[in-house]
Order: C-alpha cells, then sequence, then structure tokens
C-alpha cells in the first residue's frame, strides 16, 4: 500500500468527539468519523489557502461544482450538472430543510427503521408526524425490502421519504429492484424523495451503489440527493457537502427553505471538496481495501470469540451492526462501555425497539479494533 492506515494518531485533547466524551482509558468505536489522517491532497489544499491569509466570505466556484459532477460520473456512473447543485454545510441540515421545504404542519415523513437518529428529530422540528417503517429483518442478520410492507406502511398524510443508502446502521446498499420499488410507490403517491447518501463511496464489491436519481427521468424529479466527502475522506468537521436536485422547481423551492439558514460552505471546507473529488480517488481505493480487511477481521472475530453475537458482513460503510440479543445483555452498548471500556453506539439511538443491538465504527487501524474486540470477549466471558 502507498498509503499508512496502520499507524495510531493519538486523537486525545484534540477537540475530537470521538476520542473524548469518555475517559482516556475507553476505545471509541462510535461516531461515523475514521481514525486515518485525511489524504495530502485535501491537507494541502487547506494549507495552500490559509498561506493567503483572507477568509471572507465565499463565492461558490464551477471549479467545485464540476468536481462534483465528474466525481458522480466515475465513481456511480451519475451524470448531473453543475446547475443541479446546491453546495451545503452539512446533510443534516440539508434534510430537514428538504423536510420544511415539502411538508406542512400534519404531515408525515417516511423513516425507515434502524435509521440514524437525527431523522428522528425530523417530525419533532416541524410538527409533523413520523411515519415510521421497519426493515425487512432476515436470518442471519441481513436486512431487505418488503414492498408490501412499505405500501403498508405508507399513510395518506406522508409526503416525504427519508431514504438511507447505503444504510446507516445495518450497511445494506440497497439493490436496483428494491430502489425500483419504492421510487415508484412514491412516484404514485406523489411522496419526495430525500436520499441520504453520504456514505456512498464507501461500498465493498461486489456491491454497487446506484444513486436512486440516476434510475430515470421521473425518479430524479421528485428527488433531493445528499451527498458529501465528509464520511469518504475523513473531513466531516469541515462541514462540507452538496445537495443536488435535478427538478428546477423543487430545487428552487429547496432554496427558498434555505434562505437564512446560513446555508453556505465556508472556504476551507469548499477547498477540500474540491481537492477531494479531483485529487484523492486513488487513497480511497486503498483505503476500501483496508476496510474491507478491517470487515472481515470483525466478521471472523465474532463468529469465533463472540458466541451469541449475530453479525452479517456490512455491504457498505465502515459500521458493524452487532446483534447481542441472544446473549441475554438487555443495554450492550451500556454494558461494553462500563466492563469492556469500548464506546459504541447503542442500538435503542437507532430506534426504539433495538436496544440488543450496538453499532461499531472499524474505520480505525487494524491494531485498535483487534485490541477493543478482545476487550469485549473478556468483558463476555463468565468469571
Amino acid at each position: 500500500m502507498t498509503y499508512d492506515f496502520d499507524s495510531i494518531v493519538n486523537r486525545h485533547r484534540t477537540d475530537s468527539v470521538k476520542w473524548n466524551r469518555f475517559g482516556e482509558d475507553v476505545l471509541p468505536l462510535w461516531v461515523a468519523d475514521m481514525d486515518f489522517p485525511s489524504p495530502p491532497p485535501i491537507i494541502n489544499a487547506i494549507k495552500d489557502r490559509l498561506d493567503h491569509g483572507v477568509f471572507g466570505y465565499p463565492l461558490t466556484q464551477e471549479s467545485t461544482k464540476n468536481s462534483i459532477c465528474g466525481w458522480m460520473l466515475r465513481r456511480h456512473n451519475w451524470r448531473i450538472s453543475p446547475e443541479d447543485i446546491l453546495l451545503f454545510p452539512g446533510v443534516v441540515p440539508a434534510f430537514n430543510i428538504a423536510s420544511r421545504a415539502t411538508t406542512n404542519p400534519g404531515d408525515s415523513v417516511l423513516i425507515q427503521t434502524p435509521a440514524y437518529h437525527p431523522f428522528f428529530d425530523i417530525p419533532k422540528n416541524l410538527n409533523i408526524q413520523a411515519n415510521l417503517h421497519p426493515l425487512k429483518y432476515f436470518s442471519g442478520g441481513r436486512y431487505g425490502i418488503d414492498i408490501h410492507d412499505f405500501l403498508k406502511t405508507l399513510m395518506p398524510s406522508t409526503r416525504i421519504f427519508m431514504l438511507c443508502n447505503p444504510h446507516n446502521p445495518t450497511g445494506r446498499v440497497f439493490l436496483e429492484d428494491e430502489l425500483r420499488s419504492m421510487a415508484e410507490v412514491c412516484l404514485e403517491r406523489n411522496i419526495i424523495i430525500c436520499s441520504d447518501e453520504i456514505h456512498s463511496d464507501i461500498v465493498y464489491p461486489p456491491n454497487r451503489h446506484i444513486p436512486i436519481a440516476s434510475l430515470s427521468r421521473e425518479i430524479s424529479d421528485i428527488t433531493i440527493t445528499l451527498v458529501s466527502p465528509s464520511k469518504t475522506f475523513n473531513i466531516a468537521g469541515l462541514k462540507s457537502s452538496a445537495v443536488i436536485i435535478k427538478n428546477k422547481s423543487l430545487r428552487e423551492r429547496f432554496l427558498l427553505y434555505a434562505r437564512g439558514s446560513g446555508g453556505f460552505v465556508n472556504i476551507l471546507g469548499c477547498a477540500a471538496l474540491e481537492a477531494s473529488y479531483n485529487h484523492c480517488e486513488d487513497w480511497l481505493n486503498e483505503l476500501l481495501v483496508y476496510l474491507e480487511n478491517n470487515r472481515q477481521i470483525l466478521a471472523d472475530f465474532i463468529q469465533s470469540e463472540l458466541p451469541g453475537v449475530n453479525f452479517y458482513l456490512p455491504e457498505g460503510t465502515y459500521l458493524g451492526w452487532l446483534d447481542f440479543r441472544a446473549t441475554g445483555l438487555k443495554d450492550p452498548g451500556a454494558y461494553l462501555l462500563e466492563n469492556a471500556r469500548v464506546a459504541l453506539n447503542s442500538g435503542e439511538w437507532f430506534g426504539d425497539e433495538y436496544g440488543g443491538f450496538v453499532r461499531l465504527n472499524f474505520g480505525c487501524p487494524s491494531s485498535i479494533l483487534l485490541t477493543a474486540l478482545e476487550r469485549i470477549k473478556s468483558s463476555l466471558v463468565s468469571p
């Protein structure tokens, strides 16, 4: 490998949420940022911008939007135009604005569970209803789409569907027929799709990410797509993302409701975004090989050393969704924090009925992952 993903970077006392939320004796494998330095072209682009020394209000450059267009075409076979793109400082504020622009009080938002927790805040933020659709859980830990359940879950008041693909926390990368079946229902019911595709670049062969808006012109007309280099290149703190809306009237409606939100990407975030998509593809290709190896380390360890824990290989993301229900632990996240000194995301963060699960972030040097797994094993062994 050209790049070093094995070296451990000390992130204590660096304003890191991940590493400073708990004590220094805790190994944090929870919040979804990685423990690898960002690619050199990003660091160099930020240094170059810093050297200029003036940091006034930014004007979005055509070159930045062109970098996004090129990336989407190369990596995801999706042709978009610069005018389809709005730069925005985060996916979470973007999907709240998308919901605000497409609903009225009393309407409902469809959320598939288990779900990234900020989705659950949308109904409270906007005075609308939550329309929850549990993904189907198959034997072996795989989640999928049952289109009949999807249809039955919809309410007459459903106006927007929050899709997360690749899915957080289960790691599913939805197949074309799954995406198409959901999109066709939304077309029939006049439901807007807001597709959170922030993990779209972290996908393992033979799986392939398909932007739902790329399926047809009709589907793209009802879709708001949210992407970012933040997960891919470990730059979440730079607050740079993109909202892609091909439908001009829908795009203008989003912009209308975004007014006053301070919705612009800062200068350093713009520099990082453009460098990410123009110069970091080789780094990402090597990262994916490393993450795939970590994924296998996790799977092998669970199978051989953690009886009672169920785990399905994630098809995308660097997140493992571990089912501890057979171990008898009611709150494995709290138990492992206390007894193993390993911080994971508790399953209830993704839905009330998922208390027996935890989410584990394996985007770290393999040595940290193995140490954390050994701690977990030791904590589960009866004295």
